[in-house]
């Protein structure tokens, strides 16, 4: 089986290498020539995923259309910000008939699309039967240390979730399969909203219970707005729900996390940016939810403040307050 990759960041390696461990020739597309060229002749990515060495049957290019001209199956994992642009330079030249794994999280900006609608708005609709979403609770680092991972491939195509589940299943990564496309899409990218409050509270040493109470007070804000939008609210309490809500917002190695802790450590957010050269999806995603959460008249308090948090400039600890002080509740209230 011959696999395209496109995008060489730290996860489109990771789950490249996975493929290429398994014996499949990998071919991946690196925006940057200097980091295909790092893949091609020291077989690593030193810019996003130094320290692993790459199998020889796992090469790159900066040319897209070769990336993915006559392969087997097609995987897409830029930033989601880049995907539309991305694809949308690439759409004719994808293979039919095959399946196309899109591991991007995040919503799009302006149109408030999911990466699943994205992909079905740019690619061609002969391609739509074949589109599957991979997701869940996996850092690339510990994939690539064949660590054990569990996520899911969603596919309102069953045969095509099970074929995607094949390829990618390991000893090491274990895959599940859903119909849920919407739930998987929903869980994979507020989940990285929440995970900055986790790591601004983290830095104002606010403790456990806090943590705890606003990731699942997090998992509440994610499943309504999921079930609000047609998705299976049992979805966020699986892998793509609440297995990565808790990844995120606890693990060290979280950009999300690592972005909040600190903002709640005083850093300004272009102070944050400009110091390192990986994207934290939940700057542009908490954007997203926030004008979402409007539009759909869904109550998303914690996600709110983040927007405030990044968008505005306003005080983290302020932001902790507000969100203490609002009216008194029930605890379990109608997902919609």
């Amino acid at each position: 089986m011959n696999i395209g990759v496109v995008g060489g960041g730290s996860w489109g390696t990771a789950l490249a290498k996975l493929l290429a461990d398994k014996g499949y020739n990998v071919e991946l597309w690196c925006f940057e020539k200097s980091v295909a060229d790092a893949v091609n002749q020291e077989h690593e990515n030193t810019t996003y995923l130094a320290g692993f060495k790459l199998p020889g049957n796992l090469s790159a290019t900066d040319d897209c259309t070769k990336c993915v001209a006559g392969k087997d199956l097609i995987l897409t994992v830029p930033p989601s910000h880049c995907l539309r642009s991305v694809l949308g330079d690439i759409k004719n030249d994808l293979p039919k008939g095959v399946p196309i794994v899109s591991a991007s999280k995040g919503i799009e900006n302006g149109t408030l699309m999911l990466m699943s609608d994205v992909l079905e708005d740019v690619l061609p609709i002969e391609h739509h039967p074949y589109l599957a979403y991979l997701s869940g609770p996996s850092f690339a680092k510990e994939t690539a240390e064949h660590k054990p991972t569990a996520v899911t491939v969603a596919s309102y195509n069953h045969k095509i979730a099970e074929a995607v589940q094949h390829i990618f299943s390991t000893d090491y990564f274990r895959v599940y399969t859903t119909y849920d496309v919407v739930g998987v899409e929903v869980g994979g990218a507020l989940k990285n909203v929440i995970a900055i409050a986790s790591g601004a509270i983290s830095a104002m040493e606010l403790g456990h219970n806090s943590t705890a109470g606003m990731i699942t007070r997090g998992l509440a804000e994610m499943t309504r707005i999921a079930t609000r939008l047609g998705a299976n609210p049992l979805t966020l309490s699986g892998l793509s729900g609440m297995g990565d809500l808790v990844l995120t917002c606890t693990g060290g190695l979280s950009r999300n996390r690592t972005l909040g802790f600190k903002l709640g450590s005083g850093k300004k957010l272009q102070e944050i940016i400009d110091e390192t050269n990986t994207v934290a999806e939940g700057i542009k995603t908490s954007k997203s939810v926030y004008d979402l959460s409007k539009k759909l008249g869904v109550e998303m308090p914690i996600s709110d403040q983040v927007y405030q948090v990044i968008h505005e400039d306003k005080d983290a600890r302020q932001a902790v307050k507000d969100i203490m002080s609002r009216d008194l509740k029930r605890e379990m209230l109608s997902f919609s």
